[in-house]
């Protein structure tokens, strides 16, 4: 069976670092170490001790890491989603 999306009004921002759009950030040693996600176009940040940080936002899934490009979709209820760049004009139209 095919199905289509509902409309649903969201408001929706590109991701840009220092803007506090995120949750936080998760030790890139510890999201190597503990994920099953594929690292290719993480953003990653290099603290001033060294450490490498990936900012993630947090939802019913859990923790979803950022990746350039990506948008944070909030909807209605205040519930946050991330969209690829890739993606995101296919699934949301801009209202006026």
């Amino acid at each position: 069976m095919k199905y289509l999306r509902h409309s649903l009004e969201v408001e929706a921002v590109q991701y840009e670092l220092g803007k506090g759009l995120e949750d936080g950030f998760q030790l890139y040693t510890k999201v190597l170490t503990n994920g099953y996600i594929a690292t290719d176009g993480l953003i990653q940040v290099k603290r001033e001790d060294g450490t490498i940080v990936c900012p993630f936002i947090s939802n019913r899934r859990g923790m979803v890491f950022l990746r350039d490009g990506d948008y944070i979709i909030t909807e209605g209820d205040g519930q946050r989603h991330v969209c690829g760049a890739d993606k995101f004009h296919k699934r949301f139209i801009p209202l006026d």
